[in-house]
């Protein structure tokens, strides 16, 4: 090994610790918010129809940010766009502590959205720094993000039990955002490859009118009804606004996305994988938290954890996801990326499968839930790998973002569609003297069935992803993440 290979390692392995403390505090903010809901209600005087809002307004700007920000950071530089995200989020986080009202709050919980442009931006300037190790780096990244999130979510409620102090509580990730911000910009490297052209305005707006109107009208199904016609008419109309991006998209010099890369490259099917793979991820949670909260001496069904046996439980799955993201490049180094998304998918299947067959054994149950926080882990360590090796060199941080805003959306679509199953049967109960409903034992076996369907679909389409040539301005030469990559193209 050269003296100057040697260097550059030692300089991107620099590079990249500093951004897995910068996605550590991502993953930290992202959780900090759901054990705060109860109190930010109650401190701003808002109802449990208006609280949504405060996660549904993170989620639909994240859908807007992302695309944008992850196209502005191939074009003009992704450090440059990464220091301009951490300030917006480092801004939107203070103003979230200091809020005077509930409508400043999610004015700052709108700016905090950007972080969802974070990885895309890390995952451009690791690969551009060195791309041998990138499999590795994307890995500890999306680890540092998982592992970020679980003790978020319980640190934030630790904290408001200890100093009941919302303001202070909402303050502890804005510091640490902001400390952030010279670190991006003293320490963190900037990438070398730019993209040609300008910003497709006209092709932006689509993009993000079309998304923001579906998931809006998703989002809010439970509370506007799925009947509506307020439903329906945002969700038709964005699915319009997609189409017509679609057509600007393959006429335009510059696209924001161009298509032609999605067929052309091989990272299509694995953009569609995220779809799939998101949507069993994120759509199976709630209906997890709700069951093993549920009091099987009551309701005839559930673990009945308490709040400190599920907070461990949680941290327990968050280590197994992170092990699984960490570990991820190593395994698909020996057996092929291919198969190691196939093993973590048929993994993920089985957990669900054990799940339903284990439902009245709390230990069988966390097992399986563990084998498949392991699985889960195996794919986010690796098929953004896979996006991100297969995307030309100058388009790197634009595939992320489509590969996450894909994830992200298809997640917020599968937990609709699962809540509106959820409330398809209901069991009634009097406790106290009093009368209480929750779903059906019935639902939660129809959710895991759907999620279990899910995972053999990522299965099965990554039997189907093929190699490319090497992306334009990657290096020629095959490397061990390289050839770990190609065989699971």
């Amino acid at each position: 090994m050269s003296s100057t290979t040697r260097t550059t390692r030692k300089v991107a392995g620099g590079a990249v610790g500093f951004l897995i403390v910068m996605e550590f505090g991502s993953g930290l903010l992202q959780g900090w918010f759901p054990p705060l809901l109860s109190r930010i209600g109650s401190d701003f005087g808002v109802e449990a129809a208006a609280l949504n809002w405060v996660m549904v307004i993170y989620l639909l700007m994240t859908v807007a940010f992302v695309p944008i920000i992850g196209k502005l950071g191939d074009l003009y530089g992704h450090k440059k766009m990464l220091l301009i995200t951490v300030c917006l989020v480092a801004a939107g986080s203070l103003l979230v502590a200091f809020a005077p009202s509930f409508t400043w709050l999610l004015v700052g919980r709108a700016l905090q959205a950007p972080l969802g442009a974070f990885l895309p931006l890390e995952f451009a300037i690791v690969r551009s720094r060195d791309e041998e190790s990138a499999g590795r780096s994307i890995g500890k990244l999306v680890g540092a993000l998982t592992l970020g999130g679980a003790l978020g979510a319980m640190f934030s409620g630790v904290l408001l039990s200890a100093f009941d102090d919302l303001t202070l509580v909402l303050l502890a990730p804005a510091l640490f955002l902001v400390l952030c911000i010279p670190v991006v910009a003293w320490l963190v490297p900037e990438s070398s490859t730019r993209t040609a052209g300008t910003i497709d305005w006209a092709g932006a707006v689509l993009l993000t009118a079309g998304l923001l109107s579906a998931l809006l009208g998703i989002s809010n199904a439970a509370t506007w009804g799925w009947d509506s016609a307020a439903t329906w008419g945002t969700i038709i109309g964005g699915l319009v606004l997609l189409v017509l991006w679609v057509r600007v998209e393959g006429r335009v010099a510059y696209p924001l996305i161009d298509l032609k890369v999605l067929t052309g490259t091989g990272i299509g099917l694995p953009i569609v994988a995220a779809a799939f793979f998101g949507a069993q991820m994120f759509g199976s949670q709630t209906a997890g938290s709700l069951f093993i909260m549920t009091d099987p001496n009551t309701y005839g069904f559930g673990l009945g954890l308490g709040s400190s046996a599920i907070g461990l439980l949680f941290l327990v799955l968050a280590l197994m996801t992170f092990i699984g993201t960490t570990q991820a490049d190593r395994i698909g180094s020996k057996i092929g990326a291919r198969a190691a998304i196939i093993a973590g998918s048929v993994l993920s299947a089985l957990s669900f499968g054990g799940m339903i067959l284990m439902a009245d054994n709390a230990t069988a149950f966390m097992v399986s839930m563990a084998i498949g926080a392991f699985g889960n882990g195996l794919i986010l360590g690796l098929l953004p790998a896979i996006v991100v090796r297969k995307s030309p060199a100058d388009s790197v941080a634009i595939a992320s973002a489509l590969y996450n805003t894909t994830r992200t959306a298809s997640g917020s679509v599968s937990g609709a569609v699962f809540a509106l199953v959820m409330s398809s049967a209901l069991v009634t109960v009097t406790v106290d003297g009093a009368p209480s409903t929750v779903s059906a034992d019935s639902t939660y076996v129809a959710v895991w069935i759907i999620c279990a369907v899910l995972s053999l679909g990522v299965a099965l389409l990554a039997l189907r992803f093929r190699d490319t040539p090497t992306p334009a301005g990657a290096p020629a030469e095959s490397t061990p993440v390289a050839a770990a990559a190609a065989e699971g193209e």
